[in-house]
């Protein structure tokens, strides 16, 4: 199979003490860091494409634009999911969204960037 545009991915996690806005410093209540849900979102994401994408090539995180639209409580189970809406060279368009056991509590658009993982590692490397 290969990438194409409608394909959907999930992940999942439940609140706990270390995924809250406290534990990241980020206000301090106990409810679901608005960081632990665009990585949750961007882990569906990942997840959908390198499901997809050949050996030795993975995705890389570019853009986030997301709205939290609503607390989860610690103990809350959180379903993040990615639908593939563009593909345009190497890059990958993604309509994301994250629901409680209640609600909606985040949307919006993610894009990622095909990349040889090889290539990628050796920039990173002392020069």
């Amino acid at each position: 199979m290969t990438l194409a545009v409608g394909m959907r991915g999930e992940a999942s996690l439940t609140v706990g003490e270390a995924e809250t806005a406290a534990a990241f410093g980020a206000g301090g209540v106990r409810v679901l860091g608005t960081p632990v849900m665009i990585g949750l979102m961007e882990n569906a994401a990942w997840r959908l494409a390198q499901a997809e994408l050949p050996a030795g090539e993975t995705t890389v995180g570019t853009l986030v634009n997301v709205r939290h639209l609503a607390a989860t409580p610690v103990g809350g189970h959180v379903v993040a999911t990615a639908e593939l809406i563009e593909l345009d060279g190497r890059r990958l368009v993604f309509q994301v969204s994250a629901r409680d056991d209640k609600q909606l509590v985040g949307e919006g658009i993610h894009e990622r960037a095909q990349v040889s993982l090889e290539r990628f590692l050796a920039q990173l490397a002392p020069g």
